[in-house]
């Protein structure tokens, strides 16, 4: 048997492969040609269907019997399963979801990608997160999703979780890149960016413009104006409405202080064209801040 992650089941819609030419016996056995095979074919067929060896054509996404499914990002597919349980009386109005951990298994999924979805159904308006008490069912709402992402801008509806695994693998190289290749001037405008992160904190406000400023102003550093873009891209999806609630639930004074002090270290690295310094400052401030989104939920939602 092979073992498969929760998130490789529910992200793929057809996961199971064939082998000798399965998809010819299901097409017959499932479309009445059935007298081309023995009883005992048949059987067989049940069996592996029964065991998930094969899935009966009805079920797949990729023939001409079934209508093209549009693909959808992990989080908003186990979104929608859990509208379907309110929807379906499941959770009634006021109800309590299972907690986080056992919603996950009850779901065959991560729990960083439960909290995506339940933070996109609480941007909707379905869920509500109780600080100390739990997440409640708002309203029923109809099965179809609202829009809240944007049209025009597709990274807004990337995954925030998403986002910051694919930040672990491009900036750290972006970061010692920079180190290698950096001159006074782009060093200057990280320093500024920095300084900025500390005013804003000073105010009481997240260190958004800063933050952004300084990792960008690491990526043109970089010498590579492909991988500039790519980091570019990644902070549009910061701009997205599931992003800027988890930021809500999760980033807070000393969360921000932290962020800056590990910036610190980046900066330092690159100051001294350190090369693998700087990649190994920038991967433990990228680990650091995804932790910081996988936290216990503590803090109740921004009015």
């Amino acid at each position: 048997k092979h073992r498969r992650s929760p998130d490789t089941l529910a992200s793929s819609g057809h996961e199971n492969s064939f082998t000798f030419e399965s998809h010819r016996v299901l097409q017959f056995g499932f479309l009445g040609v059935t007298d081309r095979f023995s009883v005992l074919t048949r059987q067989l067929l049940r069996l592996m269907i029964h065991h998930r060896l094969v899935i009966p054509i009805g079920q797949l996404s990729f023939t001409r019997f079934m209508k093209i499914i549009e693909p959808q990002r992990l989080y908003r597919r186990i979104a929608e399963e859990i509208r379907g349980g309110v929807v379906g009386g499941q959770w009634p109005v006021g109800t309590r979801l299972p907690p986080e951990r056992d919603l996950a298994i009850l779901l065959g999924v991560s729990r960083p990608s439960l909290r995506e979805a339940l933070i996109a159904l609480e941007v909707e308006g379905l869920i509500e997160v109780r600080t100390g008490s739990g997440i409640y069912v708002r309203e029923v709402l109809s099965a179809k999703p609202r829009d809240v992402g944007s049209a025009v801008n597709a990274a807004h509806e990337w995954g925030p979780l998403e986002v910051m695994r694919a930040r672990q693998v491009i900036e750290v190289e972006v970061a010692a890149m920079a180190a290698g290749n950096a001159r006074k001037g782009e060093i200057a405008v990280m320093h500024d960016a920095l300084r900025l992160m500390g005013q804003e904190v000073a105010n009481g406000q997240a260190p958004r413009r800063g933050d952004e400023a300084f990792h960008v102003a690491i990526a043109k550093a970089c010498g590579n104006d492909v991988l500039t873009d790519m980091v570019q891209r990644t902070w549009e999806a910061r701009d997205g409405a599931v992003f800027e609630r988890l930021g809500q639930h999760f980033e807070n004074p000393v969360a921000w202080q932290k962020a800056i002090d590990e910036h610190e270290a980046v900066l330092h690295a690159i100051e001294l064209h350190d090369v693998s310094g700087a990649r190994r400052a920038m991967q433990v401030h990228l680990r650091n801040a995804t932790k910081r989104y996988s936290a216990s939920w503590k803090r109740p939602v921004a009015a």
